[in-house]
């Protein structure tokens, strides 16, 4: 009888070592360490996937300039935020892992990408699920497609000779930590499994050019359960997040070879599924018939596309000793940040003063251009004036009291105008390098309906509105 081989694994970050420490040397993590049973992979059992790779190729150094850069057509799904996340459709042999809190809406999502796509083959692998429990969904979602298949099995033997019969064009895999291995002996969940079960589905992805996505679950710190070495085995990483109470879910990329890292996509939950929101900004607006006080519009970025979303404001006399101090939605330190400077250069008493700040959405955002919106919106409360509704903001308030200049100020300003907006207030510093955007009445050049304010300091603003 042979021995059993094992060794100690870091539950952080998937570090490997032959005897128990109590600190990893990778991650810093203290008890972190588990003892694992592993088997290794012998040379008979690799599984080959093409022709070629069944002895009749062989690698070999090749020039740079030999290889010819043939760029593959992407698959295009029917969910246009899909596409925009991962840059313009799904990469042949790419494998993407997708990461989001329990239920979230990630099997939802990509059960109803799956029904869509009825040109290709797809198989759906469920190690969570029933098959009546994903066919009760797909109902609920009044989708149907035979070109669709559905396999509920978490070895990963039986699912890739499965996968040999049907050779599908797309493999869907839910959830990667429910999946095991028969060349490691652990449990199913553990780092040596995640590790090897997502090196094979690596494997599989770039012998027969099939995309894979694999859905992952989160720890309870929010980052992605199982090795630090998963995110770097998968080409694209996209973490699906959103405040449960609330409708909107967010779908944004952490990593991704074929495209940009700065695209999120938007969604909306319903009783028929995900339904991808084209136009956040009329969603995140609040439509209300009189004007408020302590309400302002920021005009911000999430990712590469611009939002308009409402900033919301409270101060109130203190009743207690110590002034209370509630966000959400924002940081609470920049808010303290921006307290203190109105306090400093407007001498606004806010120390006696209750303030709660809310983001309308559910949104949590740490753009700093939204500095000056939430200003004018405690200014508002404060005064207890309400500011124009056809007015908007965009600027980082410094400690000085200046309002700085902010990045791709022209996509903000058209969005504001495609809302329908008339005013937006952003920084003179935003229009100082640039030629030929200032005339002699100090208007930008800006081509369009839209009148563009450019201030430089917060006393400017607060007489202009107030």
């Amino acid at each position: 009888m042979s021995k059993v081989k094992t060794a100690f694994f870091c539950q952080n970050c998937g570090y490997e070592s032959v005897k128990w420490v109590g600190q990893c040397p990778s991650c810093g993590q203290w008890n972190s360490f588990v003892e694992e049973i592993i088997q290794k992979e012998s040379p008979k059992d690799k599984k080959e996937w093409t022709d070629a790779a069944e002895g009749k190729r062989k690698n070999k150094t090749v020039s740079l300039s030999e290889i010819s850069s043939t760029e593959q057509p992407r698959i295009l799904t029917s969910d246009p935020e899909l596409n925009r996340v991962l840059g313009g459709g799904i990469v042949p042999g790419s494998i993407v892992l997708v990461a989001g809190e329990p239920g979230i809406g990630k099997s939802t999502l990509f059960l109803q990408n799956g029904l869509w796509l009825k040109d290709l083959p797809v198989l759906y692998v469920s190690g969570e699920e029933s098959e009546q429990q994903i066919k009760m969904r797909a109902d609920r979602l009044g989708l149907s497609n035979d070109n669709f298949f559905l396999l509920t099995e978490t070895s990963t033997q039986v699912i890739f000779q499965e996968i040999k019969k049907l050779k599908p064009r797309l493999v869907i895999v839910d959830s990667v930590q429910t999946l095991h291995t028969p060349f490691i002996e652990s449990s199913a969940g553990s780092v040596s499994q995640i590790r090897e079960c997502a090196g094979e589905f690596q494997r599989f992805a770039k012998e027969t050019n099939t995309p894979v996505f694999l859905i992952g679950h989160i720890t309870k710190e929010g980052g992605i359960a199982g090795p630090k070495i998963l995110e770097h085995m998968v080409d694209a990483v996209l973490q699906f997040e959103g405040d449960r109470h609330y409708a909107y879910r967010i779908l944004r990329t952490l990593k991704n070879r074929f495209g940009s890292t700065a695209e999120l996509g938007i969604y909306e939950m319903t009783d028929s599924g995900m339904r991808a929101v084209t136009n956040p900004s009329e969603i995140l607006i609040t439509q209300k018939e009189d004007q408020l006080s302590g309400i302002a519009i920021a005009a911000t970025l999430e990712g590469m596309r611009p939002l308009l979303i409402e900033v919301q404001a409270l101060v109130t006399q203190s009743v207690y000793g110590t002034p209370q101090r509630t966000v959400s939605g924002f940081d609470l330190r920049r808010m303290q940040l921006l307290l203190a400077v109105l306090e400093k250069r407007g001498g606004f008493h806010f120390g006696v003063k209750d303030v709660f700040l809310n983001l309308a959405g559910g949104l949590k955002i740490e753009d700093p251009s939204i500095d000056l919106a939430v200003l004018c919106a405690l200014l508002s409360s404060y005064e207890d004036v309400a500011i124009s509704q056809h007015t908007c903001f965009a600027g980082e308030v410094g400690l000085s009291g200046e309002i700085r200049a902010v990045n791709r100020i022209d996509q903000r300003i058209a969005e504001a105008e495609k809302l329908g907006f008339e005013k937006i207030i952003v920084s003179k510093y935003n229009y100082t390098n640039r030629k030929n955007t200032r005339d002699k009445n100090g208007t930008t050049g800006y081509k369009g309906n839209i009148e563009v304010i450019t201030m430089g300091r917060v006393e400017e603003v607060y007489q202009h509105l107030f």
